[in-house]
């Protein structure tokens, strides 16, 4: 089958939920028998998200591969269930970095160097390879951003250019687009959609589709007048309230008839009929009125939710397996350090403390980790949250209160925490790390074997420092189990505290790989523990 092609596009305003909608779209796809690969184009001049705050640009989510990706892969991978790879995410910066790189080389024999041809043909490049490195029925391509952007000009340009050398027929827009509501009046207008729709036009693309979001419900009405203004069928205006359950958005997408529309205008035959029952027993479970548990969550950047996007989900999966609703209550570190936010803590049945970068609140996150040791509440530390886990007993129970990282305080006389050999003489600060899937062997009878229920396991990781090993033989006769390790001994993937109900930390990132349908063995130890705490409450 020839390869098929939907192109997402954003209108109005930027978070308007392209990425959920194109991962939704590839669930309904993929529920149809298609092979599916998706890529996100991001306009941005970084060559990728490593280097980025998290307050602007929200969460890092890396692959097997050890690419640093949009938090938007995030959704793709937990929705369609898919693993990805480096291909399925590129940067304005990457492609301007590469063509940059070429022209040094003289590959352009001295040639003027233009947007048009030299940077769009790469963009074209990089989409059609991953169509060829997966072999793919449909590829999904969602542009960052919004139309009217300068930043994305290059690409729409490039993927106008490839329907034409892919056919037209292969290639379909999908515009995601946002319906303000006047307050005074309560009127939602499509004014802003019909603008965004001609903004597209006159680059030379009209969509073939155009899901129309708001708060509010929309009216056939409404989505007639869309049609009309905007010249695209009535069946191909789908409107998209917004749901309270993120994983009711397939289900929405399904009933509004969008897979069989897809399916029938790119000309592709369905080889089975798709089976949404277990995400509409899920959503169900979602809804259905249960216990609540309480989760502590001491963060460095919690003033922006989208930091933890996967950290948040995979409580929410974990949650639902154990049949509890899980409340999260945001606790800045540095808050802690002055006194702050301590009630939260309190009330809290579990604490988490998940990863982060540099010196900042990070007092705060080894007294988080203290107070769930002595006073026994369920605690998960994720990368650097093992880290002041470690940090922390150091100094408590094993008394050198000058224990510390070498990331925080290069002149400690205690450092459990430090570089990696190999990563002294670097100084370069992109992909430096310990990137991707690494093997973990598991001891057994540890919490974190039970969790499991596996010998050895594969994580994804992000991190520059490790667990120092000169001092693993006190951490053992102080109480601490490695429970996990790399399988030649040297590295600490997993750490946990011998008499504690549920203390452990790892240093990769568990909630990379945790699926609605398929909670992450960690999160589901922690929350059942946190319930236990609950119960005896």
């Amino acid at each position: 089958m020839t390869t098929k092609y939907l192109f997402y596009t954003g209108g109005v305003v930027s978070s308007v939920g392209k990425g959920v909608t194109a991962a939704a779209t590839g669930l309904l796809l993929k529920e149809r028998g298609f092979k599916v690969a998706v890529q996100k184009l991001d306009p941005y001049i970084n060559v990728d998200p490593g280097t980025m705050s998290p307050y602007q640009h929200g969460e890092v989510y890396v692959l097997d591969d050890g690419a640093e990706t949009d938090l938007d892969l995030g959704h793709y991978e937990r929705f369609i269930d898919i693993r990805l790879s480096r291909s399925s995410n590129f940067t304005s910066g990457q492609v301007y970095a590469e063509i940059i790189s070429k022209e040094r080389r003289g590959d352009f024999l001295g040639g003027t160097i233009q947007v048009i041809p030299h940077i769009t043909n790469e963009i074209k490049r990089r989409v059609a390879g991953i169509a060829k490195e997966t072999n793919a029925d449909v590829v999904i391509v969602e542009v960052g951003g919004t139309v009217g952007d300068i930043e994305s000009q290059p690409f729409l340009e490039a993927l106008r250019q490839l329907r034409n050398e892919v056919g037209r027929e292969n290639v379909f827009f999908i515009h995601v687009t946002w319906l303000p509501q006047i307050g005074a009046t309560g009127e939602i207008k499509t004014k802003p959609t019909q603008h965004s729709v001609a903004a597209l036009r006159s680059i030379g693309i009209s969509p073939n589709m155009i899901i129309a979001r708001a708060d509010q419900r929309i009216d056939k009405e409404l989505c007639d007048k869309i049609a009309l203004f905007c010249d695209v069928e009535k069946e191909a205006v789908v409107p998209m309230t917004t749901s309270d359950v993120l994983y009711e958005v397939p289900l929405l997408l399904e009933k509004a008839g969008v897979g069989d529309y897809l399916v029938q205008k790119l000309g592709m035959k369905a080889t089975r009929q798709p089976d949404m029952k277990p995400w509409e027993k899920l959503v169900e479970r979602v809804r259905k009125p249960k216990p609540t548990v309480k989760v502590a969550l001491v963060g460095k950047y919690v003033e922006l939710q989208d930091a933890y996007m996967s950290v948040r989900e995979a409580l929410k999966h974990a949650a639902l397996h154990n049949d509890v609703e899980v409340e999260i209550g945001w606790v800045h570190s540095a808050d802690l350090e002055k006194d702050k936010g301590w009630d939260i803590i309190q009330q809290s049945d579990a604490i988490l403390v998940p990863g982060g970068f540099g010196s900042r609140g990070i007092e705060g996150k080894v007294m988080a980790a203290r107070y769930a040791r002595e006073k026994k509440v369920p605690y998960l530390g994720l990368c650097l949250g093992m880290q002041v886990m470690c940090i922390d007993f150091a100094r408590g129970v094993l008394n050198h209160e000058d224990a510390n990282s070498s990331e925080f305080d290069r002149s400690t006389e205690y450092p459990v925490i430090d570089l990696m050999t190999d990563q002294r003489s670097i100084t370069d600060m992109g992909g430096t790390m310990r990137l991707g899937l690494y093997p973990c062997e598991l001891q057994e009878g540890s919490k974190a074997a039970e969790a499991y229920g596996e010998k050895r396991v594969e994580e994804r990781h992000r991190h520059r420092f490790e667990f120092n090993n000169a001092y693993k033989k006190d951490f053992e006769q102080g109480g601490m189990v490695f429970s996990g390790m790399s399988p030649d001994g040297k590295l600490v993937e997993i750490a946990e505290i011998k008499d504690h109900p549920f203390m452990v930390a790892s240093q990769f990132h568990p909630e990379f790989l945790s699926r609605p349908m398929k909670p992450h063995p960690l999160f589901s130890g922690f929350i059942k523990a946190a319930k236990e705490k609950n119960g005896k409450k």
